[in-house]
């Protein structure tokens, strides 16, 4: 069970609410997980990454899905064990609303004044939501800095959703949500693996210090989710690390994800 806490969070437009109630659902055998996400987590892979974060702006709907840039309350979900839209959406809203408050408190000691992503966009088609010249395709979901927006294909998140549980959507979206963190916070890299691991491992600490806060309660089992999940995201056999694309090996990912969770921000070399 994932339960988050009301709380007021302090984001760059002001006091919001969070008072969202989740369960992670105890998903069904993971045998299928690989077939359903190999075809790649590629965040970012050819999405420019670089430069500020464009300015907030109101939450954009896509294929029927509201989009959202402010946590908002939302209630108790139905039972474990369902799988339907509005339990989907609830999930992600769920997910970008624990992110925006997890980043919303450690941003001050950061020295910095945290600004929420400006927007959270689904889409289903290839080409359907851009980044710039970058038309995104499917089976994919990725943070852009121009539009300072997340977006991911619905279809594949929902798909992985139903296999999984919901322990992934939490990952997903942290992840994408900490290629924002870095582009607020200015971190460049040498090589796209660099990047890609250290937003691992940011995901895995706003996961792991949400657990400890109790913000944020885990089933047993829903840590060999996240794991089978990042097992079956890493890079082809074969696949350089210098490459442009190159987010690191299932065993690399997997290390970045729980040193993070282990050992919160200070395994995520931030300095």
């Amino acid at each position: 069970m994932i339960v988050a806490t009301p709380r007021s969070v302090l984001s760059g437009v002001g006091s919001q609410t969070v008072a969202a109630r989740h369960r992670f659902r105890r998903a069904t055998p993971l045998a299928g997980l690989v077939a359903t996400l190999l075809v790649a987590l590629a965040c970012g892979a050819g999405v420019p990454l670089g430069g500020q974060p464009a300015g907030r702006r109101p939450a954009s709907a896509q294929s029927g899905e509201p989009a959202r840039s402010a946590p908002t309350a939302t209630t108790a979900r139905p039972a474990d064990g369902t799988t339907s839209v509005e339990e989907f959406q609830r999930d992600v809203t769920g997910a970008v609303g624990l992110a925006e408050r997890y980043w919303g408190e450690r941003f001050p000691s950061l020295g910095r004044r945290f600004e929420p992503v400006a927007e959270v966009v689904a889409y289903t088609r290839d080409g359907e939501v851009t980044c710039g010249t970058v038309r995104l395709t499917r089976n994919n979901a990725a943070y852009c800095a121009p539009r300072d927006m997340i977006a991911y294909d619905a279809r594949w998140a929902a798909s992985a959703f139903r296999r999984v549980g919901d322990a992934f959507l939490f990952y997903l979206l942290g992840h994408e949500y900490a290629h924002g963190v870095q582009v607020r916070l200015g971190l460049q890299h040498r090589f796209t693996i660099q990047q890609e691991l250290q937003a691992d491992c940011l995901a895995g600490a706003y996961i792991g210090d949400s657990v400890r806060a109790k913000t944020l309660t885990l089933d047993k089992g829903d840590l060999a989710e996240f794991r089978a999940g990042l097992l079956a995201v890493g890079d082809d056999p074969g696949q350089p690390w210098f490459a442009e694309d190159a987010h690191g090996t299932a065993e690399q990912r997997t290390d970045a994800f729980f040193a993070g969770y282990d050992n919160s921000l200070a395994a995520c070399d931030l300095e």
